[in-house]
């Protein structure tokens, strides 16, 4: 938030000393600078229609959104302009929240995909890049560490309290606010005939299923092999350290911060486990009205990351992934 001060001391806009996010009444046209100030980092030109030049290497889309992000955080915290749009008007409300600003992060998001640059997938996070969270978060200067220092935000038992609520909206296919929202009695941990450590997870109500009436989801622990996938293990975990049994089980997270989203989960489904489109939409409780193949949008996008090269189409010989159902190496598997 300061180097948005900085860029308006720069422009004349404020003078120094001055903390744009506490000022009261505001310029207009203030939401212009915040065009400016997300160009000179991000954009071709600054608002001033200066080039950058070609040795003034511009920051990424996903910086950009940042850059707003935290100038909307800014002035809803600080300022206690909440976030309601602004209105030139009567200068009241939020600035980064403005028809202006968003017109100009629509065109920006155009120009950065025509440049060619790669966007942040919808497939945000992957069993791949659970494995990596799963393995850094158990190495013991991680899992053991009970002290917070500058360079050790979190510790162990927040690392355990992501861990748990990644996997749950993982595996569950569920919204980062229906997994934040469960309550200590809406989970059951047990052990089944076969002694293998189970958890049901009963929502009271969903987004896809307001009334209720929503079949519980019913998890096994995974192979070993799986255990960074596993959210039985991770559940148990959190609990055992947190030691809570009642109320929110997951305390203290923004419900904004979701890095996995159901469109991975749904690809991880088809393309690892090999299940069908049925069992998907029956396991996440979605409609199975096939008619428009609403399923599609979450198992195919242009953003996903390809299953293969253009070189390994007919690469007839290569290795194919086992079945994990029927243990089948065939392509067709």
């Amino acid at each position: 938030m300061s180097v948005f001060n900085d860029f308006l001391v720069e422009e004349s806009i404020i003078q120094p000393g001055t903390n744009i996010f506490t000022v009261q009444k505001l310029d207009p046209n203030i939401d212009y600078y915040l065009v400016g100030f997300i160009m000179k980092q991000c954009d071709d030109i600054d608002m001033h229609s200066i080039s950058r030049g070609p040795n003034n290497a511009q920051k990424s889309y996903s910086n950009a959104m940042k850059l707003r992000a935290g100038i909307t955080y800014g002035f809803c915290k600080s300022g206690h302009r909440g976030k309601v749009p602004w209105s030139k008007a009567t200068a009241l409300g939020n600035l980064s929240i403005s028809d202006l600003v968003s017109s100009y992060m629509l065109g920006l998001h155009k120009c950065k995909v025509t440049q060619g640059e790669t966007l942040t997938s919808a497939r945000a996070i992957g069993p791949d890049t659970l494995r990596q969270l799963y393995e850094h978060n158990h190495k013991p200067e991680n899992w053991n560490n009970e002290h917070l220092s500058q360079g050790n935000w979190s510790g162990g038992n927040t690392q355990r309290l992501l861990q748990a609520v990644y996997l749950i909206v993982f595996t569950c296919l569920l919204r980062i606010d229906e997994v934040l929202n469960l309550q200590a009695h809406e989970v059951d941990v047990y052990d089944n005939e076969d002694d293998i450590g189970c958890m049901l997870i009963t929502l009271p109500f969903s987004r896809n299923t307001p009334v209720g009436s929503i079949p519980p989801f019913v998890l096994q622990e995974l192979p070993e092999q799986m255990a960074h996938l596993c959210p039985v293990r991770a559940f148990s975990a959190w609990i055992s350290a947190s030691r809570i049994n009642k109320g929110n089980l997951f305390p203290n997270i923004d419900e904004r911060d979701c890095p996995v989203t159901t469109k991975s989960t749904a690809m991880w489904f088809a393309c690892e486990l090999r299940w069908s489109i049925q069992q998907i939409c029956e396991w996440g409780g979605w409609s199975t009205d096939f008619s428009h193949l609403t399923i599609v949008k979450y198992l195919i996008s242009a953003n996903d990351t390809p299953t293969l090269r253009q070189d390994e189409f007919f690469k007839l010989d290569g290795q194919v992934v086992k079945c994990m159902t029927c243990g089948q190496t065939c392509p067709c598997a």
